[in-house]
């Protein structure tokens, strides 16, 4: 009985674990023989290798290995491995009845009698497929990722650990900083900052932000391998385990320095542009009061000249005409850089050998700058005659050396050197072509950025009240316009100020500026001629008219081109047509060009004092510079040569051909 009981007993328990290993679905349990033969299946070996029972049983296992693995012996070598060792544990491919492959994780252990015998072997499969498959494609994910972070060449993209040494390094960054990975990976990140910045401190901030605020971003100056600085932009974020336990850091550079260069060349154009429009506005304003008060001027000089003939021999009274008349003088003179400013001033056109125009005026300027000022000239043996006006160029140095002169109130010294030079298209505000590249060295206190901003600035002066007018620089920089060049200032506070004058090469032919010479009255009886005077402005053809008349001439007198044509035509004995430029519906130039439609050769002489007037106009006519006095209009009339019409007897007629 008691034997029945423990058979009873150890059947039961048989039962439970065969009941126990059927209920498994997820792992194939099975048995084999000691030489492989399935003895057992389980429904999770069913389930996942397609065999029934009765289809496997009494079959051989290797038959679950792929053909390559049966060849190499795994499944015998796994038998002998778990007899030898206690056990065989692996992960392979195994096949199911259908043909495909399985990734399972396999486990055998060796079956024993308590004598020691083998009795079998024990074999546990998982299918693992699935998790084959995310880690497959994990490691695809991170060999892609790596191959992207690898591939990229315009960002420096690496990793810092949590002290902010390097721990990886890909091409963009090889490529930007020049490091190869062996000669940075461990060092720390802040050898790629400036010494100013390290100073400051700035790689400990970048890493504190990040660590604070989960991000560091900033753009700066950074230094690569060889030393150079490029411009870049900066990102930093944190890298954190799932529990928040701080891996390093991930950086990203970028160089910038190209586009920031791009930035500062627009910004520069733009604020350039917005500089030209509003000079442009005031070189408006400021040439057409110039042009207003250049014909108040020709009045009061010329009624002061005509006044001079007709007053007594008065000591005082011709001091004070003296007087009014230099002072007359003086307006004009500022007229002028008012309308070299606003690029309306009548310039000539000539060659102009710079370094006889400065050794001619040396004594001059010497003068001028007082004997505390030392003036030094470096001009090299050869140099092309420039395209210029001599008086304005004169003019021109003059300013800059007083302005020079008054940097160095307790003296110094004064350069003027020149050179040639070609310049390539591109080079801003300078047609391609050769130029002489003269320049005015001082060693005055200099200027700061904001004063040297507005230096050119028309009325902008930094000396006291009544101790200048503001418009020396402007008017250089209007005449290097009007040639052709340009002109720049250079300066920085305690370090002197350069002044350059870019001005282009005469082309072969042109003619080289000669000295000029005082304009003086013709003889006591010139011709007498008929002459037409047109101005819109009363007083100048008051003015003109009386001048004229001084000089034996007789004159109508019209107040517009509509009405000079209506004279013109009502009196075919005119000898000469004196007209102003400038003038409503119609200028004097149109008005020439009507009159020589029917008339070809009529002589015509063009009274301006702007310079819009170009020698390439169609219709060609000599000028007469504003304000101008008796002489200079007696001397072009002179030059024309011309003979009365009307057999010398005149008839005096005044304005609208009323008698």
């Amino acid at each position: 009985m008691e034997s029945t009981g423990r058979l009873a007993a150890s059947l039961s328990e048989d039962g439970r674990y065969r009941l126990l290993i059927e209920a498994v679905t997820d792992y194939a349990i099975y048995m084999l023989d000691p030489a492989g033969i399935v003895s057992s299946w389980n429904p999770g070996a069913q389930r996942f290798k397609g065999y029934e029972a009765v289809e496997i049983i009494g079959q051989h296992f290797s038959r679950f290995y792929t053909d390559e693995d049966r060849a190499t012996g795994l499944p015998a070598r796994a038998l002998a491995m778990a007899e030898q060792e206690g056990k065989f544990e692996a992960e392979g491919w195994r096949l199911r009845k259908d043909g495909t492959r399985f990734w399972a994780y396999v486990v055998i252990d060796p079956i024993r009698a308590p004598s020691g015998e083998l009795l079998g072997f024990a074999k546990i499969t998982r299918d693992l497929t699935e998790r084959k498959a995310a880690e497959e494609t994990l490691r695809q994910s991170q060999e892609q990722f790596q191959l992207l972070v690898q591939g990229v060449t315009d960002y420096a993209i690496y990793l810092l650990d949590p002290s902010g040494n390097v721990s990886n390094w890909n091409l963009g960054a090889q490529r930007i900083k020049g490091y190869l990975p062996e000669e940075i990976i461990g060092k720390h990140f802040s050898q790629f900052y400036t010494d100013e910045d390290r100073a400051t401190g700035l790689p400990k901030l970048a890493l504190d932000t990040v660590l604070r605020e989960g991000r560091f971003e900033r753009e700066g100056w950074r230094v690569r391998k060889d030393g150079s600085r490029f411009w870049a932009h900066v990102v930093i974020d944190a890298i954190r385990r799932d529990n928040g336990e701080l891996i390093g850091f991930a950086k990203i550079t970028r160089d910038i320095t190209e586009r920031r260069d791009a930035q500062q060349q627009l910004e520069r154009t733009r604020e350039a542009f917005l500089q030209s429009q509003k000079m442009d506005a005031i070189g408006q304003l400021t040439g057409g009061v110039a042009h207003d008060f250049n014909n108040l001027l020709m009045a009061v000089l010329g009624s002061l000249e005509l006044m001079r003939k007709r007053l007594p021999d008065d000591p005082k009274l011709l001091s004070l005409l003296d007087n009014a008349t230099k002072a007359a003088e003086r307006g004009a003179a500022l007229t002028k850089r008012m309308l070299a400013f606003a690029r309306r001033q009548e310039l000539k056109q000539e060659a102009v050998d710079i370094p006889d125009l400065v050794r001619g005026m040396t004594e001059l300027l010497q003068g001028s700058l007082g004997p505390a000022v030392s003036l030094e000239l470096r001009f090299p043996l050869a140099l092309p005659p420039v395209l210029g006006d001599a008086n304005q160029l004169e003019l021109a140095l003059l300013n800059l050396a007083v302005n020079a002169r008054d940097a160095m109130p307790g003296g110094g010294e004064i350069v003027i050197s020149a050179r040639e030079q070609a310049v390539p298209a591109g080079e801003s505000g300078l047609r391609p072509g050769r130029y002489v590249h003269l320049r005015m060295t001082d060693s005055g206190m200099g200027m700061d950025e904001t004063t040297l901003r507005r230096a050119t600035e028309p009325f902008f002066t930094t000396k006291g009240p009544g101790k200048g007018t503001g418009l020396g620089l402007s008017m250089v920089h209007g005449l290097a316009q009007q040639f052709g060049g340009r002109f720049s200032l250079q300066s920085k506070k305690g370090e002197g100020t350069v002044a350059e004058l870019w001005l282009p090469v005469a082309e072969a032919g042109v003619k080289f500026s000669t000295a000029p010479q005082p304009a003086a009255l013709p003889p006591d009886h010139p011709q007498p001629l008929l002459i037409l005077a047109v101005d819109d402005d009363p007083l100048v053809l008051t003015n003109t008219v009386a001048m004229l008349e001084d000089l034996g001439h007789t004159c109508y007198a019209a107040s517009s081109a509509q009405e000079a044509l209506e004279i013109f035509a009502a009196d075919d004995k005119i000898d000469l047509v004196i007209t102003d430029q400038v003038m409503p519906k119609m200028t004097g130039l149109q008005l020439a060009g009507l009159i020589r439609r029917d008339r070809p050769d009529f002589p015509v002489i063009l009274a301006t004092g702007y310079a819009e007037i170009g020698d390439d106009t169609v219709v060609k006519v000599p000028k007469l510079s504003k304000p101008f006095t008796q002489a200079d209009l007696a001397a072009q009339i002179s030059r024309l040569g011309l003979r009365s019409r009307h057999g010398g007897q005149i008839i005096k007629f005044r304005g609208n051909g009323s008698e």
